[in-house]
């Protein structure tokens, strides 16, 4: 199979994201709703979580168990810093972001709800979309290095799987906007979703080209620490509905369907 069909498997495994968006148009008035829509997306992402940390994991315990403790080291280091990074750098973005805001006068009265990026829910959404979009660029590091290493059925695998997995990212990126009661725009849902699912493609044309374990960690570990700072968010935002029975069913509905997504993954063999 030729580098630009690859490329485009790789596009189509990361535009399947966009199935799940069209959430963010739909009004979810109900608080019980939204708080059901805000724990599956907890749960989406806790899975998510999982995995990266897994998938990030996994050479550093390779290459313990085969007494390399050089390169279990380095990429221990990468693991950890990387994790570090996407968790702490969210924080003082945030933090410096509220500041400005002051600063500038850009903050909503009391009662007032900030439109457009300023919004909390569309930032949390944004901020959503770029945890994702760093885990997809890396799972199309493993598309593009399956195809470059000769593996086509493999690389197609990977496509089907991860273009369901991204099926259900999708909607957890438009959850925090849904659980508010902010109706997303067209171009808005759009752009989330070029920025979550766009680096799928870009990753399976860099796969291709050359592999590198460290950088697909480093990669794996931002996304890890960015996606922990959202569930933390997302916790917070659930606590206010004051819903703790709907909350949690819809956690493990969430966690529950991440898990059933990558069981198809493993049944197909890739």
């Amino acid at each position: 199979m030729s580098a630009a069909r690859i490329a485009l498997l790789g596009a189509v495994a990361g535009c399947t994201i966009f199935l799940g968006l069209p959430v963010g148009r739909v009004r979810a008035p109900m608080p019980r709703i939204r708080a059901l829509l805000n724990a599956l997306a907890i749960g989406i992402l806790v899975f998510l979580l999982w995995d990266v940390l897994a998938a990030a994991w996994e050479p550093v315990d390779g290459a313990l168990q085969e007494h390399s403790y050089g390169p279990a080291l380095r990429d221990g280091l990468v693991l950890a810093v990387g994790t570090g990074l996407g968790l702490l750098g969210l924080v003082y973005f945030d933090r410096w972001v509220a500041r400005r805001a002051r600063r500038h006068g850009e903050t909503p009265p009391d009662g007032a709800v900030a439109a457009g990026w300023r919004n909390p829910a569309t930032q949390l959404a944004l901020l959503i979309a770029i945890g994702i979009g760093l885990h997809n660029f890396a799972e199309g590091l493993a598309i593009g290095n399956s195809a470059r290493t000769g593996q086509v059925q493999l690389a197609l695998m990977l496509v089907i799987g991860f273009g369901l997995h991204n099926g259900t990212e999708g909607f957890g990126i438009v959850a925090p906007m849904t659980a508010s009661g902010t109706r997303a725009t067209w171009a808005r849902l759009a752009l989330l979703g070029l920025i979550a699912g766009g680096p799928t493609f870009v990753g399976t044309v860099v796969g291709q080209r050359f592999s590198n374990q460290t950088l697909s960690i480093a990669f794996l570990a931002l996304a890890a620490g960015s996606i922990l700072y959202v569930v933390i968010e997302l916790l917070a935002v659930g606590r206010k509905f004051n819903a703790k029975s709907v909350t949690t069913w819809g956690l493990l509905g969430g966690l529950m369907l991440g898990f059933a997504t990558d069981a198809i993954l493993t049944a197909a063999g890739a």
